[in-house]
C-alpha cells in the first residue's frame, strides 16, 4: 500500500530541518558529493563540501548544476567574484578530510591544506584542485538564478572546461568510476514518518553496477 504526504506529517513537526523541505527527508534522494575549490578575495583557498546537484550535457558543452548555493557564504562570493571554481569528486578514503574543511571555513584560512589535503593549480581556470580526489572538474561560472524569490541559496550553472582524471578510474577493470572506491553520494536524513521518533542520521553511500544494457 502507498503512503501519500502532501503536507507535513504530525511525526516531523517539531523537527529541525536546518533549512531544508521535510520531503528532503521523506524522499531521501542520493546526490553526488563532491568538494568545490576556488580561490578567495584574500588569495587563500576555499574548500566547500557539497550536494545537491546534477550534470548535464550537450553537443555544446557540459554543465554542473548546483541546485543549493548559499548566499551568505564562501562559495557564492567567491565563485561570484572569480567567476571560476574547480568541482573535486573524493573516494570513500579522502572523505573525511575532505568533512574538515567544514570545521575549518575561515576567511583567514588555507582550508584544503588545514584539513589534510593538498592542491595545486588548476591547467585552465583560476583555482585550485585537489590532489586527492580522483576525478576534477574545471569550471566557469555562467548564471544563477533564485529558485523562489528572495530565497537565501540560488540554484548556479557551471560550464566544465576541463577533465582531470586519474587514469586507473578510467578503466573499470581496475579502480572504475563506481563502487566502493568510485563516487560518493549523500542520503540525506531517510525518514519513515510512520514510526518518527525525532532522530535520524545522515549518510554516504557508494554506487554499484547492477546490470549490462547492452552496447549503443
Amino acid at each position: 500500500m502507498k503512503k501519500e504526504y502532501s503536507s507535513i506529517p504530525n511525526s516531523m513537526k517539531d523537527m529541525e530541518t536546518y533549512g531544508f523541505s521535510w520531503m528532503d527527508f521523506i524522499t531521501a534522494i542520493p546526490s553526488p558529493l563532491f568538494l568545490v575549490t576556488t580561490y578567495k578575495s584574500n588569495g587563500k583557498p576555499n574548500a566547500c563540501l557539497q550536494s545537491w546537484a546534477c550534470f548535464n550535457g550537450s553537443p555544446n558543452g557540459f554543465y554542473a548544476i548546483l541546485s543549493s548555493v548559499n548566499k551568505s557564504g564562501h562559495l557564492y562570493k567567491s565563485i561570484t567574484e572569480r567567476k571560476e571554481a574547480v568541482l573535486n569528486f573524493p573516494s570513500a578514503d579522502w572523505y573525511d578530510r575532505c568533512l574538515d574543511t567544514i570545521r575549518n571555513n575561515k576567511f583567514e584560512n588555507d582550508e584544503i591544506a588545514m584539513s589534510g589535503l593538498t592542491s595545486q593549480p588548476a591547467s585552465i581556470v583560476d583555482a585550485p584542485f585537489i590532489n586527492e580526489c580522483f576525478l576534477n572538474l574545471e569550471c566557469r561560472y555562467l548564471w544563477e538564478r533564485e529558485i523562489i524569490e528572495e530565497s537565501t541559496h540560488v540554484l548556479m550553472c557551471l560550464e566544465v572546461v576541463n577533465i582531470c582524471i586519474d587514469e586507473t578510474y578510467l578503466d573499470e577493470k581496475l579502480k572504475g568510476r563506481y563502487g566502493d572506491t568510485g563516487y560518493l553520494y549523500n542520503v540525506h536524513y531517510p525518514i519513515n514518518p510512520e514510526n518518527f521518533t525525532g532522530k535520524s542520521h545522515d549518510w554516504i553511500a557508494t554506487l554499484h553496477k547492477k546490470r549490462d544494457m547492452g552496447e549503443y
